[in-house]
């Protein structure tokens, strides 16, 4: 297995974040490749796919290049939509977590590649950008890996008149809240929570003051101590972790990148701060990540889970289960497994059932009506935008867990607290964090 170095996590640097975003950024091998060639009746049909490959956020894109190739194959005869079989072409594009650079790859895929519809994956400074140029142009998009309300309401009127040509799936504040509870209510505490929630999309959605994280845990008998919106790639959390340790804080939860995590945990070390939990989305989802920490500072660190290998889907396209998936995976890259390997083979997944039940697919309103008719078992659960929230909003199961040390690999991410989908099996218990 190999293992994860401080530079597969970006560094955790500001510096090292910086130098990647200013170099040249290769170009996927699939980039304008056709997936299905040969004789067809039909025309090829374009699906464009926008991904944080490079910059602070890319280990959501790591796993990119194994699902790619895996479609490649499964698609090299073509797929059948309106009656004809159809040569597949699949245009992907690198937002370099950026979410200007994102809006721009878009109207790329929109106005000068021609895709018939976009998919799009990874955190609002991804899906929000991409999703407002597609509702602008008029063309169908799926999102996902971005909690719904971020995403949804990313403009004022979103509940009143909804969205036209986008649609998404994941979870939703709501439930990672849950699940969050169910995590701190397993543990011996004094119920103290610390916030670390940057001046970004999610950051913004988890701490509102309205439907986030800050209302919801004092209703729970949680308090909160909430020391401010910080920008991301901040290089000295002295004034959180101060303020944190004048209040008792016992609990830290967040939404952080990576680099931020790094230092925040590097920091907080040699400041004597040793919270008992410290809970946070996004960075602390991903193995690249929490085997780079310093001093194994990645360990005990909890967090959600939407997919691992013991989640009972299996592929609507390949039959394979979530475990099998996740062999391939291993055995493609010699990597352990990481969560957007589902997600992102269920965008094909959706995207396939979609464009196979389309009428006509050179009209992009045909596509769109295939969407919202959607009702397919995925490698990540069901998806169907008939029963969510709202109309362009599709929900999967959330669970969660714990970075504890492994057998195979420094350390396994343990499913602890399934209270909300118990068809979910849990693997172990929640223990409180480890500290050097």
């Amino acid at each position: 297995m190999k293992k994860a170095t401080l530079q597969d996590a970006l560094a955790l640097s500001r510096r090292e974040f910086l130098k990647l975003s200013a170099g040249t950024v290769a170009a996927l091998s699939l980039a304008g490749c056709a997936v299905g060639g040969g004789s067809s009746a039909g025309r090829a049909i374009k699906i464009g796919y926008v991904t944080p490959k490079t910059g602070p956020l890319a280990p959501f894109g790591e796993a990119d290049d194994f699902v790619l190739s895996q479609m490649t194959k499964f698609f090299e005869g073509g797929i059948d939509a309106a009656g004809a079989k159809h040569p597949l072409e699949i245009v992907t594009k690198d937002s370099q977590s950026d979410p200007n650079r994102a809006a721009e790859v878009a109207a790329d895929l929109i106005l000068k590649d021609k895709v018939d519809i976009v998919l799009v994956s990874s955190t609002p400074e991804t899906t929000n950008p991409v999703s407002d140029q597609c509702e602008a142009n008029g063309v169908p998009c799926i999102s996902t890996v971005a909690p719904w309300q971020p995403w949804f309401f990313r403009k004022q009127d979103a509940a009143e008149k909804g969205y036209q040509w986008t649609y998404h799936y994941f979870w939703g504040l709501e439930d990672i809240i849950g699940v969050f509870l169910d995590i701190w209510n397993s543990l011996d505490t004094n119920k103290v929570v610390g916030g670390l929630w940057p001046n970004d999309g999610d950051g913004l959605a988890w701490s509102s003051p309205e439907v986030g994280f800050p209302p919801a845990l004092e209703k729970a008998g949680y308090k909160v101590v909430d020391p401010g919106r910080y920008e991301n790639l901040k290089d000295d959390f002295s004034a959180e972790i101060a303020a944190f340790k004048e209040a008792g804080v016992e609990i830290v939860t967040g939404v952080m990148i990576p680099p931020d995590l790094g230092t925040f945990l590097t920091q907080a070390s040699q400041q004597g701060f040793n919270p008992k939990a410290f809970t946070v989305g996004k960075a602390a989802l991903f193995p690249v990540v929490v085997e780079s920490l310093p001093d194994n500072l990645g360990q005990g660190l909890t967090t959600e889970i939407w997919w691992t290998p013991n989640h009972p889907f299996k592929s609507s396209l390949t039959g394979q289960s979530a475990k099998e998936l996740t062999d391939a995976y291993t055995a493609a890259s010699s990597k352990q497994w990481t969560q957007p390997i589902g997600f992102a083979h269920s965008l094909f997944e959706v995207a396939a059932d979609v464009l196979k039940r389309t009428t006509d697919i050179d009209n992009p309103e045909a596509i769109v009506e295939a969407i919202k008719a959607t009702n397919l078992d995925t490698i990540v659960g069901k998806i169907s935008w008939s029963g969510g929230p709202f109309p362009n909003v599709a929900k999967t199961p959330l669970v969660g867990g714990q970075w504890q040390k492994g057998d195979k690999n420094p350390f396994d991410l343990v499913i602890g607290t399934n209270t909300a989908a118990t068809n979910i099996p849990t693997a172990g218990s929640i223990e409180a964090k480890a500290w050097p």
